[in-house]
């Protein structure tokens, strides 16, 4: 099988557009099992980002298999085929694995080195597990991409400055509100009155950074009724908000946070009326890629607006060493995924060239014992055979482990083809062949 990944980002789209691409996710995941060219996929899909790693039945299929995912993509979020299309970076094989394991090691985030993308990386390979449309090379890449996202972490300067774009997006809150003097920036957050809007990954990492900050007046709002259990799981200490004490919440915030991304948003003329006897000034933060908040808020007087572009104008510039010893760490793994990758896809012609050699020997070797028997004769001869088998074979088994690592595998299999018209995906075939029981052919490999 072949891998490629189909990438629309925010590096060349706007947010707008991959939160409507996203939509169309769900189809992918119901249309990969009954696919032609597709055998698996798993979906990333991040706040600025919408990524479809998958894997083609052959190389020649990739922009079959792409055209497959692409499809479902516009059927499930009502777009234009053409739309789509040319939404998507196409990236094969060795492009893709270096993409991804950049993406994950937060490489190519917004905010440069954040380490929220890690756990949706990995978060992407359990959902494509539970929904049974995974492969096993698909499952060793993302695994291999998370390892290096640790490794990252773990051992570079990035893992410590512990940025996200939601610790941005509050550093930004802090400014708008207090400045840059600690003392009061600590005690607008203890004083402030928070409302978060949603449960997913987004609003925990929120309140976990809200409870750092110290706020100390915070409640939790979701449509779907998940607030009391969300609260709960994380120690409790914020409040959990349901039905239409929301709207008193509203009135009363002084921060806004929304990471729902869900069906509703908060339109303008709403907030405005909610807020209609308000003296609070109010920040809204809007983290949701799909948004929260109509954008037109940003013009309600006392009003100021964070969203995700706002974050990725103000993400700092992480130091230069640490980016640079981050790369030569995705590098390295890189490298040693896809010189590994091309050593196991060399298997198959190694294979089919055994199962071919091994055929004939096996028609040899019956046709001594039918006209010798199972005499010493007879198994001296097919030792001699099976000695001077092994013989032949090591060079080119060599040959193709190292045009594999090369890359280059592919003309050792038109080779094959030419030469003994082998195809490296066939079936073993049967062997009917007659042994001595003494000397199973089974039990020796050439």
């Amino acid at each position: 099988m072949a891998l490629f990944s189909l990438v629309a980002a925010h590096t060349s789209l706007d947010l707008e557009m991959v939160a409507q691409l996203s939509t169309g996710t769900d189809e992918v995941i119901a249309a990969v099992p009954s696919a032609e060219a597709t055998r698996g996929a798993v979906v990333l899909s991040t706040c600025n980002r919408l990524e479809i790693y998958a894997e083609s039945r052959d190389e020649q299929s990739i922009d079959e298999a792409a055209e497959e995912i692409l499809d479902s993509v516009a059927r499930g979020a009502g777009l234009n085929a053409a739309q789509v299309a040319s939404s998507f970076q196409l990236l094969p094989q060795d492009s893709a694995v270096r993409h991804l394991f950049t993406v994950g090691a937060g490489l190519d985030s917004a905010v440069v080195g954040e380490r929220e993308i890690a756990g949706q990386v990995r978060r992407a390979l359990t959902q494509a597990r539970e929904s049974g449309i995974t492969t096993g090379g698909l499952i060793k890449l993302f695994e291999s991409a998370t390892r290096t996202a640790k490794d990252v972490g773990s051992g570079t300067a990035l893992g410590s400055t512990g940025r996200s774009i939601v610790s941005v997006a509050l550093d930004l809150a802090t400014e708008l509100r207090a400045g840059t003097d600690q003392i009061a920036a600590a005690r607008f957050w203890e004083d402030a009155n928070v409302l978060v809007i949603g449960t997913g990954a987004y609003a925990g990492t929120t309140l976990a950074q809200l409870q750092a900050l110290g706020a100390k007046n915070v409640a939790v709002h979701s449509a779907s009724g998940r607030a009391e259990q969300f609260v709960e799981d994380r120690g409790g200490w914020a409040l959990a908000l349901g039905g239409d004490k929301v709207h008193g919440a509203f009135a009363e915030a002084d921060v806004l946070i929304g990471c729902s991304g869900g069906a509703r948003t908060v339109e303008a003329a709403q907030l405005a009326a909610l807020r209609e006897d308000s003296l609070h000034r109010l920040t809204v933060l809007d983290l949701a890629l799909s948004h929260d908040f109509d954008p037109a808020i940003a013009d309600l007087e006392g009003v100021d607006l964070i969203t995700l572009e706002s974050v990725k104008l103000a993400a700092p510039e992480e130091q230069t060493s640490a980016v640079d010893q981050a790369r030569s760490m995705v590098d390295e793994a890189v490298s040693a995924f896809v010189a590994e990758r091309r050593s196991r896809s060399a298997n198959d012609a190694i294979v089919a060239l055994r199962r071919h050699t091994h055929q004939v020997l096996e028609e040899e070797i019956a046709r001594v014992r039918a006209r010798h028997g199972c005499t010493a004769a007879a198994e001296e001869v097919e030792l001699a055979m099976r000695r001077m088998i092994r013989q032949l074979l090591h060079e080119p088994t060599t040959r193709a482990r190292q045009l594999a690592a090369e890359g280059r595998l592919d003309e050792y299999t038109a080779a094959l083809q030419t030469l003994f018209g082998l195809e490296t995906a066939s079936e073993s075939p049967a062997s009917s062949a007659a042994t001595c029981p003494v000397h199973d052919s089974s039990q020796r490999s050439a």
